[in-house]
Formats: structure tokens, C-alpha cells, sequence
């Protein structure tokens, strides 16, 4: 799937709040990733070991970084109130101490798969377009505007969703992990709802021409672009094997 940005043309009257928050709503609803033929065959129970195994691999990349773009964000961020909130999000997945954090639940959850988590840490098995996708992501946060990057990470709004539906495949399809391997899913249906409301109130806010507006659907769409790039990585490895 390639949904290519949105052409920024800055045409016209600004959209009102409503609109412009139906817009970006749309992007996720209509592009995210839960549609990918993979997650589709995850969701149903249909992936083996091995493919399970090599999406846990390849997303923990993604998962290590998101972090590193968040302190890039922050870094954006001129008043102390917001990176005071923002800060919240880098230490949701690296922990406020050692053995806590969305990372760390993500190390579990491959251990519950039989992975070494030194073999997870070491980055061996992450394919290059897993990694192109990524450090495109990164790049991303960290040359655009604010209001861009916030923007690119309002796939959260789409987040609870797709991770009610992974812990009820988890219980119903992949019994050979161990039940609590997945509690990173279930820590952020929570998470995911409030960061995605906190981001969503901030582009509304921040978005006051209809250039501004157009940038943020086209960041969101972009971001949607990205997971659905790491998952034609994943699914294709499995072809070429």
C-alpha cells in the first residue's frame, strides 16, 4: 500500500475544528495498518511461529525508537509545560528506572516467544526496509515543524483499537506464549488513548491556516505510510525464504 502525503497547497479558508479533526481522523481510519494483509493473518491466527517470531524481532526496532523521536519532539517544544507532558511519553517506554517501560514489557513478550532478549537488543533478523522505515520515521521528528511531528504520531488515536483485537488473538491463536507476554498490549490501550487525545488537542490548537492543517493530514498520512512499510518487510521476507 503507498497512500503518497497529500499535496500541501495552502489553498483556501482554514478548516473549523470539527472538520479539521474529522480529516485527520480519517487518515488512520482509512490507512492503518491494522488492514495490512499481515495483521490481518496475525489477528486470525494464521501466522506460524517462525513469522510471529520475525514480526516481534523486526517491530522491536520500531518499538527502541519511538523514544528517540519523542526526545527529538521534545527537544521542539518551547514551553515547560508541554515538555514536562511529553517527557511522560519517553519515560512510558524507557521507564522512570531499570526494568520498567514499554521497551522492557516488549523484551518479555519476546522471551515469551523464545527470543533471547540479547538477540532482540542486538538488532540481529531487522530487515532493511524495517530499518529504512524507521530511521525515515525518526528523520521525520526530527526536521519537521513541531506541529508536524506531533501530528505524525496521532496513529495513536487508532492504538486501542488494534490493541484489543492483538490481546484477544494472543489468548485465542498463540497459546504457546506465555500469558503474560502480551501486557505491553494491554498497557497501551490506556496510554494510546490519552497520548492520542493529548497530540490530537495540540494539532488543533497549533494548526491556524489551512497550510498548517494540510501539513498535519499529510504528516499523519506519512506515518501511516511508515508501519504499513515495515509490515511489507516483514510479510515479503517470509516470500523470499
Amino acid at each position: 500500500m503507498n497512500t503518497a502525503e497529500a499535496p500541501v497547497t495552502g489553498t483556501g479558508e482554514p478548516w473549523n475544528a470539527e472538520e479539521f479533526t474529522a480529516r485527520l481522523r480519517a487518515v488512520p481510519a482509512g490507512h492503518y495498518h491494522d488492514r495490512h494483509p499481515f495483521n490481518v493473518r496475525m489477528h486470525e491466527g494464521a501466522l506460524t511461529p517462525a513469522e510471529l517470531r520475525r514480526w516481534i524481532i523486526n517491530r522491536f526496532h520500531y518499538q527502541r525508537h519511538i523514544p528517540v523521536k519523542d526526545a527529538l519532539i521534545l527537544a521542539k517544544l518551547g514551553e515547560p509545560a508541554l515538555r514536562r507532558a511529553w517527557l511522560r511519553r519517553i519515560q512510558d517506554h524507557d521507564g522512570v528506572v531499570e526494568g520498567e517501560g514499554g521497551i522492557e514489557r516488549w523484551l518479555r513478550l519476546g522471551e515469551a516467544a523464545g527470543i533471547e532478549r540479547s538477540q532482540l537488543r542486538s538488532g540481529a533478523g531487522v530487515l532493511p526496509g524495517v530499518r529504512l522505515a524507521v530511521d525515515g520515521y525518526v528523520n521525520f521528528c526530527r526536521l519537521r515543524s513541531p506541529l508536524e511531528a506531533v501530528a505524525a504520531s496521532l496513529t495513536e488515536l487508532a492504538a486501542p483499537g488494534i490493541m484489543r483485537t492483538r490481546i484477544d488473538a494472543f489468548e485465542r491463536h498463540y497459546r504457546w506464549i506465555d500469558a503474560e507476554g502480551p501486557a505491553y498490549f494491554r498497557d497501551r490501550i490506556g496510554q494510546g488513548g490519552r497520548d492520542g487525545a493529548e497530540a490530537l488537542g495540540l494539532v488543533v490548537a497549533w494548526a491556524g491556516t489551512r497550510r498548517e492543517q494540510e501539513a498535519a493530514v499529510a504528516a499523519l498520512s506519512f506515518k501511516c505510510d511508515v508501519l504499513w512499510s515495515l509490515l511489507d518487510a516483514v510479510d515479503r521476507a517470509g516470500e523470499d525464504r
